[in-house]
């Protein structure tokens, strides 16, 4: 596998985020309707930084 960053993109806008705006670099700040932002990166390799990203969204799925 090439990386997370599609998986946890499908995973956040399952659990109702958006896209936001593009950060710095090569990043992407996504939010929920309840005001809740993440930052994705479109270089996402690691299983712990994707699993990172899901606890900070508050999404129980765990890669």
């Amino acid at each position: 596998m090439n990386g997370y960053e599609k998986l946890v993109k499908e995973q956040l806008l399952k659990h109702g985020y958006r896209l936001v705006r593009t950060g710095k670099g090569s990043h992407e700040i996504w939010a929920s309707e309840q005001g809740t932002a993440v930052t994705v990166n479109h270089d996402c390799k690691s299983r712990y930084t994707a699993n990172s990203i899901m606890k900070a969204a508050g999404i129980a799925h765990r890669f």
